[in-house]
């Protein structure tokens, strides 16, 4: 007889649950550490702790009844160790290794209720403190997502080097100087004050939205899409959003990022190759997750402030998602958001993306004059989707030839696997069109 599943394996499963409670438990745990250590290096080291200490024990003993209630217990008494450990430290050196009198153990036991008590308070606050804590623009943009993603994704260090494709110790390191630069500035565990909270909460958002970037469209490798990264994006956006419920930008960037996400089953073909949006099979687009993003970018406008960045994006997005067919897209619309995207937030990125959109609403000799414009910006000159837009543009025109050079152009400058072919196949595909026009 042969055994049941669920008996086959029952530590790997068990292991399988650790992991899954780390991941909806750990930055929970870590931000209610750091607002008792008041240091986020130590407080992750104390929340590690409580994670070993179940790796050890659950396999043998069986999980809790609570299992993420047990890691925070576990972590809190961890706490008071280490702050009985700071403790002493700070006596006089003749009185080390002396018991505790009796006023030091009701000093200790104050100390343990207090973290009983402050351990269940103010759980969200304490999440979006860390959250301003990891993405703290004292960071690089690359040290802000790895701590991040740490922090409040559970991943480990691995993983995080896996979904980015650099060695393991490049990341260790970030976080490591991530945590130590933290300490040494001396960020408080606090939200910031009105002055500059508009400029944290930018930041916080730009980490998200860098991670959910990465994962959507991968800078480099093999794959197309890394789904894991867009995964922790959007559940840290969720959690965002529900700890800053007044304010648009939030809402308008969890909006941005459903939608965005409801197209990825139909980004790739069978074999993992890109398909553009315009050839999607929309029939693929999840409707659920295009239904949580209109919502949430109607939250965002309720709201009744100017649109935002994020918020204008989402307004794009929406303008794709509501189109049952891709030549039902309203492309005026969407460069007309574009137009006040370039105002709001000038890069020559958007008005590269304002090209594509203007060239589909009024023609591809619109766009490419817009494109041509753009060609000297020194921050897109090795930004490969310049040569990629403007091939798609010259060919349109039908100057297939110059658009086969721009196609090769922009195969040379990617570094993702998948988007090299593609622009290859266009490149040949444009090389045979000259040569037909050339045999007429």
């Amino acid at each position: 007889m042969s055994p049941s599943p669920q008996n086959c394996d029952p530590r790997g499963e068990i292991h399988r649950t650790i992991d899954a409670v780390w991941r909806i438990e750990s930055a929970k745990i870590i931000a209610a550490l750091t607002r008792l250590l008041h240091e986020v290096g130590s407080a992750e080291e104390v929340a590690q702790d409580a994670l070993v200490a179940a790796l050890e024990q659950w396999p043998h003993e069986g999980l809790p009844e609570r299992p993420g209630a047990w890691l925070m217990a576990t972590a809190k008494h961890r706490a008071i160790d280490a702050l009985r450990r700071r403790t002493l430290l700070a006596h006089k050196h003749e009185e080390l290794g002396r018991e505790l009198d009796a006023q030091q153990e009701e000093a200790a036991a104050a100390l343990a209720a207090r973290i009983d008590r402050e351990l269940d308070e103010a759980v969200d606050d304490d999440l979006l403190r860390l959250m301003f804590i990891a993405c703290h623009p004292i960071l690089s943009p690359e040290a802000r997502a790895a701590l991040t993603l740490r922090l409040l994704g559970g991943l480990s260090t691995d993983e995080i080097a896996r979904a980015y494709l650099v060695p393991e110790p490049t990341v260790a390191q970030r976080i490591v100087r991530a945590k130590r630069a933290l300490a040494e500035a001396g960020v408080p565990f606090e939200l910031p004050q009105a002055p500059e909270l508009g400029q944290r909460l930018a930041s916080v958002l730009e980490v998200v939205y860098l991670i959910f970037n990465e994962g959507y469209s991968a800078t480099a490798g093999d794959d197309w899409l890394r789904p894991a990264l867009c995964d922790e994006a959007l559940r840290l956006g969720r959690i965002l959003a529900e700890l800053a419920p007044r304010e648009p930008e939030v809402h308008g960037l969890i909006a941005l990022l459903e939608i965005q996400a409801s197209r990825a089953h139909a980004r790739v073909g069978p074999s993992g190759e890109p398909v553009l949006l315009l050839e999607q099979n929309r029939a693929r687009w999840d409707p659920l997750l295009i239904r949580r993003g209109l919502a949430a970018l109607q939250r965002a406008q309720a709201l009744g402030e100017a649109p935002g960045p994020y918020v204008l994006q989402a307004a794009i997005a929406a303008c794709h998602a509501r189109a049952l067919r891709a030549e039902d897209t309203d492309w005026a619309r969407i460069a007309a958001l574009y137009a006040t995207l370039a105002e709001v937030q000038p890069s020559p990125i958007v008005e590269l993306n304002r090209a594509v959109a203007e060239a589909m609403a009024h023609g591809p000799a619109v766009g490419l004059a817009r494109v041509d414009r753009l060609r000297r910006a020194p921050a897109l000159r090795q930004y490969h989707l310049l040569p990629s837009v403007r091939g798609d543009l010259l060919a349109r025109l039908g100057r297939h030839g110059e658009a086969r050079r721009e196609f090769e152009r922009a195969a040379a400058l990617t570094r993702n696997e998948r988007e090299r072919r593609l622009l290859l196949e266009r490149a040949a595909q444009a090389g045979l069109d000259a040569g037909r026009d050339a045999g007429r």
